[in-house]
């Protein structure tokens, strides 16, 4: 039987970088929303997300657009129009977030 080998820091672990992606009460959300949905709306987000208020909201697209996952289009007209995206990146995330979707639906009880 094989061993385990544990890191000497678990900050420097690819699953610690991971988790400080898409840590936060709606960043998993989000990026989930931006995968069904493909472009989404500042409003519809937070309709989507039910009780979040317009700061928190606001905070996680920034964070999420400065890690590259998510991209943040603004079109030239009155009123101003905003959509978010998935970047490429973010894309490659799916895989990780679908397979959590299917261990819930295979483990709910």
């Amino acid at each position: 039987m094989e061993k385990c080998v544990v890191e000497a820091n678990f900050k420097d672990t690819g699953f610690s970088y991971t988790l400080s992606l898409i840590s936060g009460k709606y960043k998993m959300v989000i990026l989930y929303c931006l995968m069904e949905y493909k472009r989404v709306r500042f409003n519809e987000l937070r309709r989507y997300l039910g009780k979040v208020s317009d700061k928190t909201l606001s905070q996680h697209l920034k964070e999420l657009e400065r890690d590259a996952l998510i991209c943040r289009t603004v079109y030239p007209v009155i009123p101003p129009k905003v959509e978010y995206s998935l970047t490429e990146r973010g894309e490659s995330l799916m895989a990780v977030l679908d397979q959590l979707c299917v261990w819930g639906n295979e483990n709910r009880r």
